[in-house]
């Protein structure tokens, strides 16, 4: 170092002046002063020790303040807003005594030492900002109020969140039709045990204005719908993601969500028949199985199937009535439909486009996806309820229908891809129970906006509202998640959260893309069974009756809706019915 080569030099050269005396101190400045009265000597040592002493304390202090610059860094590790922050400097520097540190207050942020090292630590609440941390030493012979001081720069980039902004909708100045929809959205459906004390599985959904949508003060474009049969204990649920590029998709959700719910609750209010096939199959014997199965096929179709047409009709007579192109009120749509019977749950799912349906069972690490993500021509693209070819025949309505019957389950999740796309990043990752395991335990013990599914807590959907405003970056889409869950408290716990996570980090893309390949044909395989006749189609069962009237009407209707859509007799829709798949007989 240059301040340790000149305090070697000045050593050196105080040991090279010449000692013309070798006597007493007084004896020397009598012979340098020979002849000068006492005071004058006086003044002369005092002058010139003075000199020297200053001299000598400034060369030690630049000797020492480099040290300390060299042991310190001048920028300090950003900080991020809002996120921990702990950071540790070794110090230990010669000559240096004491020191502290001053960190500007009202950021969040404060110091400990040991003597040997401080640490910085706190949350930073203030952001995209510069602070200037101070430490301050001293050593001997220091004057208390000028000590060493070394400055680091300590940048705290802001949280992203904060940046972006949340524009109300100017709905007063939108043009007509204005469809107008609340930024959020939220349902519970609390059931109430049997008479027996059975505990019955609750439903809690959320839905919330995407981050994307808000920063252009854009309407929420996703709809959910919730039902429960007291009488007949059916589950219905139902949620959409309208297209975000279709400037009606937020009716079109709507319409989607509204119009199939109440169909399935029609179908569903008088369930002996479909309810005495269940049975029938569940107790059948291999002489009439593949009947039942058929039999059991055609009463799905007749209820999810017809209840996904009728929808898409009552898009297309809504768009007729306004004259708007069909295609700008596109949406997903997801819809499912449970009970809970002896032989166990019953589950039937539908589903067009991206997002997912999942039967997750945390007790037996498993997670049955419901369906297939359809994936458009390009990247990013994604099917639409509102495609004619959505409907085009009965093969394309059975393809997309799931149903099985599960002894028990955990959670039945239906979400839009605001949700799944951040939770599990690829369509292969949507097949491995690991994934599914994180958001459950991500969902119960969320270090922010935890949510507690446990029985009868309608306070659940406040709770999931706030957890929808987790951030991911990149995802700031809609957010709508609808949850059928067991009403009993998760024993997992934050341990459980890291250890599926790192179990998860340790299987290669590769083997889960080789095991997503596999149960995706699975599935498709034995969706397409039993289609005999895939040139059939259907249209809903209650339209039957009405197609002489609305003849002309769906003429004028021929250009956007899809062709074709006949009735069809029982043993039609029998010979297109898909083998259901039953666990645990």
């Amino acid at each position: 170092m240059v301040e340790d080569k000149k305090q070697l030099q000045l050593e050196k050269e105080v040991e090279n002046i010449p000692v013309v005396n070798t006597g007493t101190l007084q004896d020397i400045i009598d012979d340098v002063c020979l002849g000068a009265s006492k005071k004058l000597k006086s003044q002369f040592v005092k002058g010139t020790i003075g000199k020297l002493w200053e001299q000598y304390m400034s060369d030690r202090r630049t000797i020492i303040e480099g040290r300390v610059h060299d042991a310190l860094p001048s920028d300090a590790p950003n900080g991020k807003q809002n996120t921990d922050y702990n950071e540790t400097f070794p110090f230990s520097v010669e000559d240096v005594e004491r020191f502290d540190v001053i960190v500007p207050e009202g950021i969040g942020l404060t110091y400990t030492s040991d003597g040997k090292s401080f640490a910085i630590t706190g949350t930073p609440t203030q952001g995209n900002e510069a602070f200037d941390v101070i430490v301050r030493c001293w050593y001997d012979g220091c004057d208390e109020d000028n000590p060493i001081c070394h400055k680091m720069k300590l940048w705290i980039n802001a949280d992203p969140r904060t940046l972006w902004k949340n524009i109300e909708v100017d709905w007063d100045n939108m043009p007509e039709p204005k469809y107008k929809k609340d930024d959020t959205d939220t349902g519970y459906v609390k059931v109430e045990a049997l008479p027996d004390g059975t505990p019955q599985m609750d439903i809690v959904a959320a839905s919330k204005r995407g981050r994307s949508h808000a920063q252009e003060g854009k309407p929420r474009d996703d709809h959910f719908k919730l039902y429960h049969d007291d009488t007949t204990n059916w589950y219905v649920i139902a949620v959409a993601d309208g297209a975000g590029s279709a400037k009606y998709s937020r009716e079109g959700s709507r319409i989607a969500c509204e119009t199939a719910v109440d169909h399935c609750k029609q179908l569903l209010s008088d369930s002996g028949t479909f309810e005495q096939t269940l049975y029938e199959y569940t107790q059948g014997d291999y002489t009439n199985l593949e009947l039942l199965k058929k039999k059991v096929g055609a009463s799905v179709y007749n209820i999810l199937g017809n209840a996904a047409l009728k929808s898409q009709k009552a898009i297309y007579a809504e768009a007729k009535a306004q004259s708007i192109p069909v295609k700008l009120y596109a949406t997903t749509f997801l819809l499912a439909i449970a009970k809970r019977f002896d032989f166990g749950w019953f589950i039937a799912t539908y589903w067009v486009g991206d997002g997912a349906i999942c039967l997750y069972n945390k007790e037996e690490h498993s997670a049955k996806l419901m369906g297939v993500p359809d994936e458009g021509e390009y990247a990013g693209q994604t099917r639409f309820l509102t495609m004619p070819e959505i409907f085009k025949d009965g093969k394309a309505i059975y393809d997309r229908l799931r149903f099985v019957i599960e002894p028990d389950f955990t959670a039945l999740f239906l979400m839009t891809d605001g949700v799944s796309d951040p939770m599990f990043e690829t369509d292969a990752n949507l097949n491995n129970p690991d994934k599914w395991d994180v958001l459950w335990n991500r969902l119960l013990h969320d270090k922010e906006h935890p949510v507690h599914l446990v029985d009868d807590n309608e306070h659940a959907k406040d709770e999931l509202l706030d957890w929808l405003d987790f951030w991911s970056p990149g995802n700031h889409d809609d957010r709508t998640i609808a949850i059928l869950y067991k009403g009993e408290p998760a024993e997992s716990d934050e341990n459980t959260v890291a250890e599926a996570t790192n179990e998860n980090s340790k299987n290669s893309q590769e083997d889960t893309q080789e095991q997503s390949g596999q149960e995706d044909n699975e599935v498709q395989d034995d969706t397409i069974s039993n289609l005999n006749d895939p040139k059939a189609t259907l249209t809903t069962a209650t339209e039957t009756e009405d197609n002489q009237e609305n003849a002309e009407a769906d003429e004028a209707e021929a250009e956007e809706t899809p062709s074709g859509h006949e009735s069809m007799d029982e043993d039609k829709t029998s010979d297109l019915a898909r083998e259901i798949e039953v666990k645990g007989e």
